[in-house]
C-alpha cells in the first residue's frame, strides 16, 4: 500500500518523483500537436511517460495560465499508484474479502471481524470546512471564459475542442442519489459546452428524467480531482452506487465534498477546475461531434444537450488534465485494466467457474474478451458467455472467448494460440443478437448487432468430441532446473 494522494499535484509530484514524469518546456499548441506528440508518447513500450506541457498555446496564439497535464494513468505503475496499491489486483482482494462478510463462530471470530466492518465505514465522503481549494479562483457573468482554459483539439476532424477526462456530477431528482461519470464535453464557445452522454448512462438517465419534469439540470464537470475520484468515474458502477464512496474505499480515506456555487451539487473539494451549469429540457439539442474515438475511428456528429455555464471555479494555480482517444494502445487501456482487475471478484460472485479474464487493448475494450474459467460439466462455457452478456456493460462484448482455466488470458499471444488449436469453428463458434456498444460503426444497427462465442476449452464426449484430447508440449522440471543452474555460463544474456 502506498500513501494517499489527495490532489492532482500530489500525483504529479509522486509521478516524476517515480522518474515518469517529462516537463515539456517549448510552447506546443493545444490545436492537434499536443494530441500528436502524446500519441507518439503513448505508443511506446509500457505507455509511455507521464507529460506535463508547461506552456499551452491557445488558439489566439496566446500562452495559457494553466499547463496541461497528459497520459497520468498511462502505464500499469502509475495507474497502481493512483489508486494507492502496489499491483492493481490487491484492490480486488479487498472486494473478495468483503464479499466474505460470513458472521463467524464464537466471541473471538466475531472480534477479528470487526477491522473489515470498520473499514467499510470510513469511505462516505465528508464536506470540507471553509473556502475549498477547489474556489480560490470563481470567474461568474462576464468573467467565463473557457478560451482560457487549454482544451484540447485532438485529431484534424474533430467537431471542436473537446474536455475529455472528465468526473460529470449530476443527481436523481427523485431519489437524490449521486452519480459521477467521465463523458466527453465538447466547447461549443465562451459560456457553453456540450454533453456527450450515451443513452445507457446513468446520466443521460438523470436528464431524461428531468426533461419529463420540465426541470432544469444541474451539472458540475470536474476536471482534475484526486487520482482516485478520476478513475472512479470511468468506472462501471451499479446507478445507486456513489462514485465517491468507491473512490473513498480506493483511497482508505473519505473524499472531501464541497457544495459547488451555483447549483446544488458537491464537488471534490481539492479538484483543480470545475465547470458549474445546468441544462434546459425545452431547448432543442446541439450539434456534437465528430469525435476521433477510442476505437480508432471517427465516431459521427450526433444531438446532445446544451450545458449553460453558470460559473468556473477552480485552485489558485491550477493543472488542466486532459487524455487523447484513438487508435490502440492509449491511456485509456490501463483506465480500463485496472476496471478489470477490481470487478474481477464482482464476475466471480455469480459465476464462481470463472479463474480471469481480459480486454486486450486492440479489442478497445467491447470487441474482445478473453475468459478462462476451471470447467466442471459439459456446455460450461456456454453458460459462462450467457452469464456474462447478462451482465452490465458485459453485455455489450462483441466477441467472447472461453478457455480453461490453466492459460494466461492476460498474454493475448498465449489465449489466441491455445483457442485457435482447439475451435472446431462450426461446432465451437456461437451467435447472438443484442445491444453492442454505439460505438460500434460495423452494427447492422445502431446499439444493436450480432455477437459471437468462442468455446476454446478442452472438449467432452458429451459436446461430441470422442478423439484423444492431445497434450500440451511442456519441457520436465529436471531438465529446467539443471539449464537453470547453467544458464548464465552459457553467455547467453552478455551483449
Amino acid at each position: 500500500m502506498t500513501d494517499t494522494l489527495d490532489t492532482l499535484s500530489e500525483f504529479i509530484a509522486a509521478i516524476e518523483a517515480a522518474g515518469e514524469l517529462r516537463r515539456i518546456r517549448e510552447p506546443v499548441a493545444v490545436h492537434l500537436e499536443m494530441c500528436e506528440i502524446a500519441d507518439r508518447v503513448m505508443k511506446m513500450p509500457g505507455g509511455g511517460p507521464a507529460l506535463l506541457f508547461e506552456q499551452p498555446v491557445l488558439r489566439d496564439g496566446s500562452i495559457a495560465a494553466y499547463p496541461v497535464a497528459i497520459n497520468l494513468f498511462g502505464s500499469m505503475s502509475r495507474m497502481a499508484m493512483a489508486l494507492g496499491v502496489a499491483r492493481l489486483d490487491d484492490h480486488g482482494d479487498r472486494i473478495t474479502k468483503l464479499l466474505d462478510l460470513k458472521v463467524p463462530e464464537g466471541f473471538l471470530g466475531k472480534l477479528q471481524l470487526l477491522p473489515r466492518l470498520l473499514e467499510v465505514a470510513k469511505f462516505p465522503p465528508r464536506m470540507a470546512s471553509g473556502t475549498p481549494a477547489c474556489q480560490e479562483v470563481v470567474w461568474r457573468g462576464d468573467e467565463i471564459d473557457l478560451d482560457k482554459i487549454p482544451v484540447l483539439t485532438t485529431w484534424p476532424e474533430d467537431g471542436g475542442p473537446f474536455i475529455t477526462m472528465t468526473a460529470v456530477v449530476s443527481k436523481d431528482p427523485q431519489r437524490g442519489i449521486r452519480n459521477v461519470g467521465m463523458y466527453r464535453v465538447q466547447q461549443m464557445g465562451k459560456r457553453h459546452v456540450a454533453m456527450h452522454w450515451q443513452r445507457h448512462k446513468t446520466g443521460a438517465a438523470h436528464w431524461r428524467e428531468m426533461a419529463e419534469r420540465g426541470e432544469k439540470m444541474p451539472v458540475c464537470i470536474v476536471i482534475g480531482a484526486d487520482p482516485a475520484s478520476m478513475y472512479s468515474a470511468s468506472a462501471p458502477l451499479p446507478p445507486n452506487v456513489d462514485e465517491f464512496i468507491f473512490a473513498g474505499f480506493l483511497r482508505r480515506s473519505p473524499v472531501k465534498l464541497a457544495k459547488a456555487v451555483t447549483c446544488d451539487l458537491e464537488v471534490p473539494a481539492e479538484a483543480e477546475i470545475v465547470i458549474e451549469g445546468y441544462i434546459d429540457p425545452s431547448e432543442a439539442l446541439v450539434v456534437e461531434g465528430p469525435f476521433g474515438d477510442h476505437t480508432g475511428y471517427y465516431s459521427e456528429a450526433d444531438l446532445y444537450p446544451r450545458v449553460h455555464v453558470t460559473a468556473v471555479t477552480m485552485r489558485r494555480h491550477a493543472v488542466y488534465c486532459a487524455t487523447i482517444v484513438g487508435r490502440p494502445p492509449m491511456e485509456d487501456f490501463y483506465l480500463g485494466h485496472a476496471t478489470e482487475r477490481i470487478f474481477l471478484p464482482l464476475l466471480k460472485l455469480t459465476n464462481p467457474e470463472i479463474v480471469d479474464y481480459h480486454m486486450p487493448a486492440e479489442g478497445v475494450f467491447h470487441n474482445l474478451v478473453f475468459v478462462s474459467i476451471k470447467k466442471h460439466y459439459p456446455g460450461q462455457a456456454w453458460k459462462v458467455m450467457n452469464a456474462l452478456w447478462g451482465a452490465g456493460l458485459m453485455s455489450l462484448a462483441k466477441v467472447l472467448v472461453v478457455v480453461d482455466d490453466w492459460v494466461d488470458v492476460r498474454n493475448p499471444q498465449e489465449a489466441w494460440w491455445v483457442a485457435l488449436n482447439n475451435i472446431d469453428p462450426e461446432r465451437d463458434t456461437r451467435f447472438t443478437m443484442g445491444p453492442v456498444d454505439v460505438l460500434d460503426h460495423a452494427s447492422r444497427a445502431f446499439t444493436y448487432g450480432s455477437k459471437m462465442g468462442i468455446d476454446a476449452t478442452r472438449k467432452w464426449p458429451e459436446e461430441g468430441f470422442t478423439r484423444d484430447w492431445p497434450k500440451v508440449i511442456t519441457m520436465d522440471d529436471e531438465t529446467k532446473a539443471r539449464v537453470d543452474a547453467r544458464w548464465a555460463s552459457l553467455g547467453i544474456d552478455r551483449p
